[in-house]
């Protein structure tokens, strides 16, 4: 079978401590501010299965426009977890931003 190459990235998430920090990091990288916002009620809390939830958002794209990326800032319910306390082989994204 011929292997194939990742052509496009259409969404990924991250959930982050800092949205102004974590922006600017992005910013510095090239990618592009697309829009920032509020996310709040149960309606969003069906599709995260969190309930009643407030989160601020903020997404980014590549500057090709092909990549977005999703940054989230739970205001409600507060984080439960920190990854960056998980050992080196837990599941999920471990690697720290700002």
């Amino acid at each position: 079978m011929k292997k194939q190459n990742l052509l496009r990235m259409d969404n990924v998430g991250i959930v982050v401590e800092s949205l102004d920090k974590t922006i600017a990091f992005f910013l510095e990288l090239g990618l592009e501010l697309e829009g920032r916002s509020m996310v709040r009620g149960e309606w969003a809390g069906r599709v995260t299965g969190l309930g009643n939830q407030s989160v601020e958002i903020a997404m980014m794209a590549t500057p090709d426009g092909n990549s977005r990326l999703e940054l989230s800032r739970f205001i409600n319910p507060k984080i439960i977890e920190d990854h960056r306390n998980a050992p080196v082989n837990a599941l999920g994204y471990l690697r720290g931003l700002p």
